[in-house]
């Protein structure tokens, strides 16, 4: 099998990474993370890279690409750490474009690959922990409309998105609505996150909604693993800047007159770390080549790529951290935002353990040596 990017993959990798190394430097996220962890005009500029219409198909103002480019992407825009949620845009677009009908498709997608529109899947609830089959969100038809009630937690940029994607029981089946910012009944609240963006809570009150999917546990799995591959990729770009600014530092810092990186235990450190980057960028791969396999098949694939890559970055940010001694737990040092990062993303749209659960759940009576 051809693991080689295409030219073009390449190409875009390369216009983002050139973006991320020109105008999005250290300086310029701490600035953001101080007023508030969300910029529009970072948003913008994505947005004109042609980034939020990667999913989006020509006919609607988009690139029309796939999962393979979205990965190449995301994991130039993890080597930044970047802000602001372009997953969710990938997650908004892709199952718009795959569960929507023709109106919502033409009233939000060229919307969402101009720029125009922060449209973020706004889906975990107190109690559901990472269950997506739990919700207490509830949508009635109203004057031939739908109106949703409940709340959501942890939303990305709740309070600067432009509308939200918003699972709910509706006639006693899962559904999916879309819900704009400014309709009546919708109260948003906003608050930093432990790596620096932007977050809050979501509270709905009969509010006018739009429905998107009448199948809405299939879609909101869907959006899920989006969300997952995604998270992957963007994992293995932290971690690839994590190790690369390690053995840097290893090779400048002195102990006994010497470089610390000729020390052989040492050494054997950062070799751990590259064997774990390298098993999480395969797992990324897999994940972002299985997000268009049927549902069964899709879903096995995200939580096994999840728990390897909770595993890697848990002992990438760990060794790095260790590896730099008291400056790398400072926040004037890169790394311990790279290590808050990392922790965030491990508990991201399901945490190691959970994705565990679903590993051994969804094991075939042919899994095990007894086989």
């Amino acid at each position: 099998m051809d693991f080689d990017f295409s030219d073009d993959q390449v190409a875009l990798r390369d216009a983002v990474q050139k973006w991320v190394e020109k105008g999005y430097g250290f300086e310029r996220r701490r600035a953001i993370v101080a007023a508030g962890g969300f910029d529009r005009g970072a948003y913008g500029e994505l947005a004109e890279l042609g980034l939020a219409g990667l999913y989006v198909d020509e006919a609607h103002g988009g690139l029309g690409m796939g999962p393979v480019e979205a990965m190449v992407v995301m994991e130039a825009l993890g080597g930044g750490i970047v802000l602001e949620p372009l997953a969710h845009t990938l997650i908004a677009s892709g199952v718009i474009g795959a569960y929507g009908g023709d109106d919502v498709k033409t009233a939000w997608l060229p919307k969402i690959a101009g720029g125009e529109a922060l449209v973020v899947l706004a889906h975990q609830e107190r109690g559901a922990r990472h269950r997506l089959d739990r919700l207490a969100a509830t949508a009635s038809s109203a004057g031939g409309g739908w109106a949703v009630t409940g709340q959501k937690h942890l939303v990305p940029a709740a309070d600067q998105a432009d509308a939200f994607l918003v699972p709910a029981m509706a006639n006693g089946k899962p559904a999916l609505f879309l819900v704009e910012a400014g309709a009546s009944g919708v109260k948003t609240t906003g608050h930093l996150t432990q790596d620096g963006s932007r977050a809050g809570n979501l509270v709905l009150q009969n509010a006018a909604a739009t429905l998107v999917s009448a199948n809405g546990q299939a879609a909101l799995e869907h959006a899920v693993d989006i969300g997952i591959a995604a998270a992957c990729a963007e994992a293995v770009g932290v971690m690839d800047k994590t190790l690369a600014v390690t053995a840097e530092y290893m090779n400048t810092r002195k102990q006994f007159g010497v470089p610390i990186a000729t020390f052989q235990a040492l050494r054997h450190r950062a070799a751990d770390m590259k064997m774990q980057l390298e098993l999480a960028r395969a797992m990324s791969y897999y994940a972002s080549l299985k997000l268009n396999a049927p549902a069964d098949e899709r879903r096995a694939a995200m939580a096994r790529a999840k728990v390897q890559l909770g595993q890697s970055m848990r002992f990438i940010g760990q060794q790095a951290v260790q590896l730099h001694g008291g400056i790398g737990v400072t926040d004037e040092y890169i790394v311990s935002h790279y290590f808050k990062k990392l922790t965030q993303l491990e508990m991201t749209f399901g945490d190691t353990l959970h994705h565990l659960g679903e590993v051994s759940a969804r094991m075939q009576d042919t899994a095990g040596v007894f086989a």
